[in-house]
């Protein structure tokens, strides 16, 4: 009886400076997300997956560490495949096939990265591939010497699957070769045949600017944009602080509220959550609830981005005018902006920040409240 997967682990390789992009490709922003979490999701969606490494420098893990708390970290070696093997040599004596894969890969399909595990679990080794497009010249000192056949050639992507046996003998025979661009090469030398998995031309890997824009446009597709509104008022009162946006600034009066009173973050909060028809933050941080009196309102965008993520959404634009009388807030404009922009994970260029005055008109313009309005406008159902 044929032995069953259930212990897969994928060993994702982010060590790279990206010299062509001018800093490192797997870091970079892709539909509202850095490429490699794009990429280490992917696995996560595969159940019998149950370890992730990441091969990636100590700047990037705190970020990682926000999507996926429970994936390992590996230290990257001088090249591409010592950080494969020290990725492998972080896994966990469980694992039955392991899945390597590009960080730059960030379009790869689950269905076809948990294909391919399978296969090579079964065959010993597969990759993902691709059948060539173009016609293919081999070329010396700048002259077609032939014109390969092309019906025969594939291109190969990652993941590269192995039975975990078969990974750790060829990197430990053949890991310190040098011209080897990638593993199956090591598994070919042992004389292990490595299946071919069709894969999806979608499957690419982001090398130069114009990949960025390419992949860009693969999630955007079939994307909805919604747009919400929100508002919020407090009153002020002696003893509060004055909290906006997350920032604190000087005032002899602040908010009165069941929580910090922030009402900048609580009408962003109302404006995101009516973009996807979700309700308000009084639902979710109910007033009457004893147990979160004096929340931080950071914690409460913190689950409000949470249900962003929940619902394949990601933020693309805030607008947001603050109503009061004083203290004088456009000194302060670049901070609260830098603040929204930090807690939403959003670009600065997309966050908006204002104020007005109420020309001294009723309990705003007397001193004695503030109010908020937001608008949000959000990317809906952009994931593959």
């Amino acid at each position: 009886m044929e032995e069953e997967l259930s212990f897969a682990a994928a060993v994702i390789v982010a060590g790279g400076l990206g010299k062509r992009m001018g800093r490192p490709k797997q870091m970079l922003p892709l539909a509202g997300r850095p490429v490699l979490v794009r990429a280490v999701d992917a696995f996560k969606q595969i159940p019998f997956v149950r370890q992730i490494v990441v091969v990636t420098a100590a700047e990037n893990r705190e970020i990682l560490k926000n999507y996926f708390p429970d994936i390992t970290f590996a230290a990257p070696g001088p090249t591409r495949m010592a950080s494969v093997i020290s990725g492998v040599q972080a896994l966990d004596s469980r694992v039955q096939a392991v899945a390597v894969h590009d960080g730059a890969r960030p379009l790869v399909s689950p269905q076809a990265a948990a294909r391919c595990l399978k296969s090579g679990f079964a065959q010993g080794a597969a990759v993902l591939a691709v059948p060539v497009k173009d016609t293919v010249k081999q070329v010396r000192a700048g002259t077609v010497e032939r014109t390969l056949e092309r019906s025969s050639l594939w291109a190969a992507q990652t993941p590269q699957c192995y039975r975990a046996d078969v990974l750790r003998r060829a990197l430990d025979k053949f890991g310190h070769l040098q011209d080897a661009t990638d593993e199956s090469q090591l598994v070919e030398r042992l004389g292990v045949s490595v299946k071919i998995e069709p894969s999806d031309y979608r499957n690419l890997k982001i090398t130069t600017p114009e990949d960025l824009v390419m992949a860009e446009a693969f999630f955007n597709t079939g994307a909805r944009l919604r747009t919400g509104f929100g508002f919020d008022l407090h009153r002020l009162a002696a003893g509060r602080k004055f909290i906006i946006g997350g920032v604190e600034l000087p005032h002899s009066k602040g908010f009165v509220g069941h929580s910090d009173g922030d009402v900048v973050l609580h009408a962003v909060c109302d404006a995101i959550l009516g973009a996807l028809c979700q309700g308000e933050i009084g639902l979710l941080f109910p007033p009457s609830d004893p147990t979160i009196e004096g929340i931080d309102s950071r914690e409460i965008a913190k689950r409000v981005l949470q249900i962003v993520h929940e619902n394949q959404a990601r933020l693309v634009h805030i607008d947001v005018t603050l109503v009061t009388q004083e203290p004088k807030i456009s000194p302060h404009y670049p901070a609260v902006r830098a603040s929204l922009a930090r807690i939403f994970e959003m670009d600065e260029k997309d966050v908006s920040f204002k104020s007005k005055s109420h020309e001294h008109v009723g309990e705003i313009g007397r001193g004695e409240a503030a109010m908020c309005h937001a608008v949000a406008s959000l990317l809906i159902g952009e994931e593959k």
